[in-house]
């Protein structure tokens, strides 16, 4: 608090709050550039994720504030909650979209108001979104928040979208009384001898960031209407089928069709079979490391604005550095099939060489950047908000140090 008065606090405050730029459209720039880019465009392998993650904030007069779950704290605090969409493949991460979202104590009507939006309806509608910005992937990816909603995945499929989510062990059951059903009991009803003897169940691999493998088994199993040639698959992927362990079992459901099924000719969705339904739910894994970097390198959380257009504003700025992040290793570890070309790069006069990142995990600083080359801030930054400066009609606004009390806001500064 002791500068927040300082000027170059207030010109910040001024750039998220009070001058005029549309958050959207610096967005869609960036979408645009990583689709074009061929070491950042996404492919039919890829996976688009979708998930939410809220952060403390004190008050009431924030945007969107309330008292809700709080995923990354695992607790119901006041806070802000984000549902967001990130694209990802076995190498590669970045967001694409992010909306706050907004309890129903904002609403005159609360859930009854016309306005008001689930954080289910919002996933739904960034995962279109997403397809129509041109990003291509195999299956949209969820955890069981949003797998276990009927609602949601019926969104999905009436939108032509393949899914891959995650179900609660004992969340739903098919049938009443004693006849009652759960995941958890479809998979103990699959038959289960030992390696010598899988019965049910198929050997995968699962591979993780780090390098190592591990093998797992997976299966088909069957619970209510749900089997390997219905509408709805329900996929088990296990470390160890004959025990379960809940820390390393999965309990998938997907509508991609089972391979050699009556369901793979003419359908909407190219068919996949048990190692690819579980390679895809391990990829989105990947929005958890996503989530780490934006809000403990970047500083997601750390706005200190009320409205909703300074939040939103604050969060495209954050997605804007995490891709400048990738670009800069991507500078630094051209991919090796297909080598990156040279390109001018800014700041190494004075400074000299610049240290190359050399562990293939190390994918974001670590701390403050050493030198201007994390963020390309001359060439990157600068084709980022081209189009916005374009439309810039007016002339010259006055510096917010020098806006007295009273005057009209300024036009949008002259390129």
């Amino acid at each position: 608090m002791t500068g927040a008065q300082h000027r170059s606090v207030r010109r910040l405050q001024f750039f998220l709050s009070e001058s005029r730029w549309d958050a959207d459209q610096v967005n869609a720039r960036r979408l645009e550039l990583l689709l074009a880019d061929p070491v950042t465009a996404p492919h039919g392998d890829g996976v688009l994720v979708i998930d939410d993650s809220g952060d403390r904030k004190d008050g009431t007069k924030t945007a969107h504030v309330g008292h809700q779950w709080l995923g990354r704290y695992g607790k119901t605090g006041n806070g802000v909650v984000t549902v967001t969409t990130v694209w990802a493949d076995e190498r590669l991460y970045y967001p694409v979209h992010a909306v706050p979202y907004t309890p129903a104590k904002h609403f005159p009507k609360g859930k009854n108001d016309p306005a008001f939006r689930t954080k289910l309806a919002i996933g739904a509608d960034l995962a279109v979104r997403a397809r129509d910005a041109g990003f291509a992937f195999r299956a949209v990816a969820a955890d069981s928040a949003y797998g276990d909603q009927d609602g949601f995945r019926a969104e999905l499929a009436e939108a032509g979208l393949p899914f891959v989510m995650a179900l609660k062990p004992r969340r739903g059951t098919w049938a009443y009384g004693p006849d009652a059903r759960t995941p958890v009991d479809a998979a103990r009803a699959l038959a289960w001898d030992g390696p010598g003897d899988p019965g049910d169940w198929q050997a995968v691999t699962r591979a993780f960031r780090d390098g190592h493998t591990e093998a797992w088994q997976a299966a088909d199993a069957v619970l209510g209407w749900w089997g390997p040639d219905g509408a709805r698959r329900l996929v088990v992927a296990t470390a160890g089928p004959g025990t379960l362990p809940p820390k390393a079992t999965w309990y998938l459901v997907t509508n991609l069709p089972r391979p050699g099924g009556p369901r793979e000719a003419g359908g909407p969705h190219p068919a996949a079979g048990l190692a690819e339904v579980v390679r895809i739910y391990g990829i989105r894994h990947w929005t958890g490391q996503s989530y780490k970097q934006v809000k403990d390198e970047l500083g997601w959380a750390d706005f200190q604005v009320r409205s909703d257009v300074a939040i939103r504003r604050h969060q495209a700025l954050v997605n804007c550095a995490f891709s400048f992040c990738w670009d800069a290793w991507f500078t630094d570890n051209p991919p090796q099939h297909e080598p990156a070309a040279p390109r001018p790069e800014p700041g190494r006069g004075e400074r000299g060489a610049t240290t190359r990142l050399t562990s293939a995990g190390a994918v974001l600083a670590a701390g403050a950047a050493r030198d201007t080359r994390l963020a390309h801030p001359l060439d990157r930054a600068a084709t980022l908000v081209a189009g916005m400066v374009r439309q810039a009609p007016a002339a010259a606004a006055p510096s917010p140090d020098r806006l007295g009390r009273g005057r009209q806001r300024p036009a949008p500064v002259h390129p």
